[in-house]
């Protein structure tokens, strides 16, 4: 009888579908053959997609987004409010995508002036799944078609995966939606009858200046994780150019005094359920802070599909500093358990609060002090699931 010679592999088959199943340190791993590395970040880092380089000046101004009348509304009230959360995106059902839109919808009065939110800073994945394009319709202009504001985002990783058939060229959809020449409503949306128009971000990373605050958009790449600002083939543009921001923001600060200062980035430095954190964010961001000497009021992220508050404290600049970590990507996509918060110290850091369910953040920024409520929806109480305020004189909590 004649058999076919199987050859035997070149190593031993692995006992569990990925070499970085174990508990031994990263540094007592026995490398195999290929490139695996010995950390999971090792192998995500060699499949990371390219960061567009922006089509004009990062640095956007708030008055080009809702007109100079606007910003003159909110800047006489005394203080900016916003809306952000991520993971709105839907591949089925979509009910608490909707549920959420409606009740930051009700935020809104036509009389309010300023003290209605400025816009909404959408935390990535605005879109799930293929066919991206054709998708922007049922994912994003149906569910905001009653949104009064304007909405802003960054990226994140399902908004920039690829699909060799449908979406072949990262980030094109997102591109086209918010990072748009000029303002028009796009057929998606007109053939439907919804008024909305696409965005003009410069592109994935960005300034936002505005009154009182001012909020760094980055995009933490394709990865499911860990995130990284670096993109492919080692780029670092982004990373270079966010020490330059960080530098003119610490410039500016001795000149025209402080604004609040928050980085929006996908990938959450930390987290404890849905997806893990993301150190390779945090050493990035924190190389070009220490750099430009000048620290975040607070971090907003999503990607895991839950409501989490992190408070990293650390001496910088010779005082103390407080951040909190907000990860909110529970605007409607699914939810995911965390693990109970009840403020344990992690490192560096307190794990304060976690909720699964659905919800968004109210953030509101003064001359002194920086408030984040998470509301959940559908809420059992009239009154936040979770506040944190930053004085921005002391760079504590209150």
């Amino acid at each position: 009888m004649n058999r076919t010679h199987v050859k035997k592999p070149a190593s031993p088959p692995m006992r569990y579908a990925h070499p970085f199943y174990t508990s031994k340190p990263p540094g007592q791993r026995t490398p195999r053959p290929g490139v695996y590395g010995q950390r999971i970040r090792d192998w995500a880092s060699q499949h990371l997609g390219p960061i567009p380089k922006p089509t004009r000046d990062p640095v956007m101004n708030l008055a080009d987004i809702i007109g100079a009348a606007g910003v003159k509304e909110i800047a006489d009230n005394g203080s900016i409010r916003f809306h952000s959360v991520g993971d709105t995106g839907r591949t089925k059902g979509g009910a608490e995508q909707e549920d959420v839109a409606i009740k930051m919808t009700n935020d809104f009065n036509p009389d309010a002036g300023g003290k209605n939110p400025a816009f909404f800073l959408h935390l990535g994945d605005v879109i799930y799944d293929q066919n991206k394009d054709n998708a922007y319709r049922d994912q994003f202009y149906r569910p905001y078609k009653n949104y009064p504001g304007k909405i802003v985002a960054i990226a994140g990783n399902h908004d920039g995966e690829t699909f060799p058939r449908t979406d072949p060229v990262p980030l094109k959809a997102f591109l086209n939606n918010f990072c748009a020449k000029s303002s028009a409503v796009p057929p998606l949306a007109s053939q439907v009858g919804i008024f909305r128009e696409t965005m003009t971000e410069s592109g994935v990373y960005w300034i936002l200046e505005a009154p009182f605050v001012q909020i760094v958009g980055l995009y933490s790449n394709i990865v499911d994780g860990p995130g990284f600002l670096e993109g492919a083939g080692n780029d670092t543009s982004q990373r270079d150019w966010l020490t330059s921001a960080l530098t003119n923001i610490a410039k500016q600060r001795k000149t025209t005094g402080r604004k609040a200062l928050i980085i929006a980035v996908h990938h959450p430095p930390y987290s404890n359920g849905g997806h893990a954190g993301s150190p390779d964010v945090l050493a990035g961001m924190d190389d070009a802070c220490q750099k430009a000497g000048v620290m975040p009021d607070a971090i907003l992220s999503g990607h895991a599909h839950n409501y989490q508050r992190h408070t990293r404290r650390l001496n910088f600049a010779g005082r103390p500093v407080e951040i909190p970590f907000v990860v909110a990507g529970c605007g409607g996509h699914n939810d995911l358990s965390p693990a109970p918060a009840n403020g344990q110290v992690i490192g560096d850091h307190s794990y304060d609060r976690a909720l699964r369910g659905y919800g968004y953040l109210d953030v509101t920024a003064t001359p002194r002090r920086l408030t984040i409520d998470m509301w959940q929806v559908p809420s059992p109480s009239s009154a936040p699931f979770d506040s944190v305020s930053v004085d921005l004189s002391t760079n504590r909590l209150v």
